[in-house]
């Protein structure tokens, strides 16, 4: 069965760290939809200026997280600003980690989970200027360029990119994590 991905974003999400997972995820033959808070384009950020504009297929309240294999969400500092006061952002994101199925988040895109409220107790990292945010929301944050908490897969910036779509698409290729049962 083909994989269906979300990638979930809105205007001011750092260009690269969409356009880079989307292109890994296309490669390796996953379906993937661009999920917004709005319907039309969103459009990005380009280290310090705007970026080009983006196609959405499909909006936030009209998505529910068990129609997808995974998540990813990239990050700019806009745009997990402006999804993290959606209330049906935030209960996409839940529920993919209810499900137990791979989220995957870059640079400042955790602050969108510590509104979720699912970083308590799990080991990630993100942009530095957010460590003590996740901290104080009960994350172990630690400085590496990827990092794998069971299903839940964190890089820091751009130049995490390449280790960051490896483990994404190990994570998904593996698909739900769930306790085995002999």
């Amino acid at each position: 069965m083909k994989k269906r991905i979300a990638i979930l974003a809105t205007d001011g999400f750092e260009e690269v760290e969409f356009t880079s997972p989307l292109k890994a995820l296309k490669d390796e033959g996953f379906d993937v939809d661009v999920i917004s808070n709005k319907a039309g384009k969103i459009k990005a950020w380009d280290k310090d200026k705007w970026g080009g504009e983006y196609d959405v297929d499909k909006t936030v309240d009209s998505v529910s997280a068990k129609d997808y294999n995974a998540l990813v969400l990239p990050g700019g500092v806009m745009n997990p600003d402006t999804m993290r006061t959606n209330e049906d952002a935030l209960i996409f994101v839940r529920d993919f980690f209810k499900q137990k199925k791979p989220v995957a988040a870059i640079c400042h895109a955790p602050q969108l989970l510590i509104s979720a409220e699912v970083v308590d107790g799990r080991t990630l990292t993100s942009y530095k200027s957010i460590k003590d945010d996740l901290e104080n929301a009960g994350a172990l944050w630690v400085d590496k360029e990827v990092v794998v908490d069971e299903a839940f897969v964190t890089s820091r910036n751009p130049d995490d990119l390449p280790a960051f779509n490896a483990k994404m698409i190990e994570e998904i290729k593996e698909g739900k994590h769930e306790l085995q049962h002999a």
